[in-house]
């Protein structure tokens, strides 16, 4: 997927004016690639559970092998290195705002072969679906089927995402958003809250089996994202 990715964008350099395409951050890097923390607007808390992703990328390289680099970046989506990241993690609690400019930017990424991992960390849902509106008019998020590859491609979850915290009491779901070729742009994990999971047992107080499945989930979504 990183190969068809980065010649799509070289391609579309008609678009140069509305998304400037910046050497690839691949070039240069010690690891195979590079996921990024997207920093958004609105007020909501884009930064919360700082150790999440440090953690997950020790499991993904120690368990699966895949060459990820052991830091996430921060990208907005404005910046022009933006199509430098395959891999897009957006969380928090609050209020999300995307201008016209990002969402068209997010929209072309994600078109163009790019993956965004949306995990609700409690509060984030009615301003994430508004926002998606923008990006995808002619789209709706779909809940995904428990027997779809996500689940199953390293790790197995017959029964969809783990539980990590409690919130409404409501079951965790996740949901995507596809494309005209059935593949999965965005995965949205909701009631699930997969990053308090992925923290260091201190910080949350989870028990190992459940931040171990957290772990496995987060795993597997990164692993499908860089193989379809």
């Amino acid at each position: 997927m990183m190969s068809r990715f980065i010649l799509t964008l070289l391609a579309a350099t008609q678009l140069a004016s509305l998304y400037p395409m910046p050497v690839s951050a691949q070039e240069t890097a010690a690891h195979a690639f590079t996921i990024a923390r997207v920093k958004y607007d609105g007020g909501g808390d884009w930064y919360s559970d700082p150790e999440s992703l440090p953690e997950l990328l020790s499991f993904v390289r120690r368990e699966t092998l895949v060459d990820v680099a052991p830091e996430e970046e921060v990208v907005e989506l404005s910046s022009d290195n933006l199509y430098s990241f395959p891999y897009l993690y957006l969380t928090g609690h609050g209020n999300l705002r995307l201008s016209e400019t990002e969402a068209l930017r997010l929209r072309h990424y994600l078109e163009s072969g790019g993956f965004l991992h949306v995990d609700d960390n409690y509060g984030l849902d009615t301003y994430l679906r508004r926002e998606m509106e923008k990006v995808f008019p002619e789209r709706t998020f779909v809940e995904v089927p428990f027997d779809h590859p996500i689940f199953h491609n390293v790790y197995s979850f017959p029964n969809g995402l783990p539980k990590v915290h409690e919130h409404d009491g409501k079951p965790a779901q996740g949901f995507g958003l596809f494309d005209g070729n059935g593949r999965m742009m965005v995965f949205y994990t909701h009631e699930s809250d997969l990053g308090d999971g992925w923290e260091p047992m201190t910080v949350h107080e989870k028990p190992e089996e459940l931040r171990q499945a957290a772990l496995q989930m987060g795993a597997n979504i990164l692993v499908y994202a860089m193989t379809n």
